[in-house]
């Protein structure tokens, strides 16, 4: 086998690979999308508290529902984007999810998150998830 391909999974699948921690442009996307919905200061704090939440993992099916959120289908371009990267043995970001009475928001990574709940909709997704009704230690 070409040492560019990616191993495939007993079963055929390419196995989604995924890098230690968040990207740092992910951040910069999240506070983009929070700063939408929340002031700004309320948007740098919850940001801050992003960065500062430990590294998890949730299932896909389980972040999509807790969010409201219906997955994108694989043929859509952001879903397709990360696709390609996974195809090419590539690593993908984990996301970053917010919660709190309000309920739960996928921050920054609903096309990786979809692209996992169509390849297995049980499949984990790393993830740092922050707490937007309390603050954190050290806020």
């Amino acid at each position: 086998m070409p040492k560019d391909k990616p191993a495939k999974a007993a079963d055929g699948r390419v196995p989604i690979k995924w890098q230690a921690d968040v990207a740092e442009h992910d951040y910069a996307a999240a506070h983009a999308y929070l700063s939408i919905k929340l002031t700004p200061p309320a948007t740098d704090k919850l940001v801050g508290r992003l960065r500062k939440a430990k590294l998890t993992t949730r299932r896909a099916n389980d972040i999509l529902r807790a969010s409201g959120l219906t997955a994108a289908p694989l043929d859509d371009p952001g879903v397709v984007k990360d696709l390609i990267k996974v195809i090419e043995g590539k690593a993908l970001s984990p996301v970053l999810v917010v919660g709190g009475a309000d309920g739960t928001d996928i921050a920054d990574g609903f096309h990786r998150v979809s692209l996992v709940y169509r390849i297995d909709p049980y499949g984990d997704v790393p993830l740092r998830l922050a707490d937007a009704g309390r603050p954190a230690a050290g806020d």
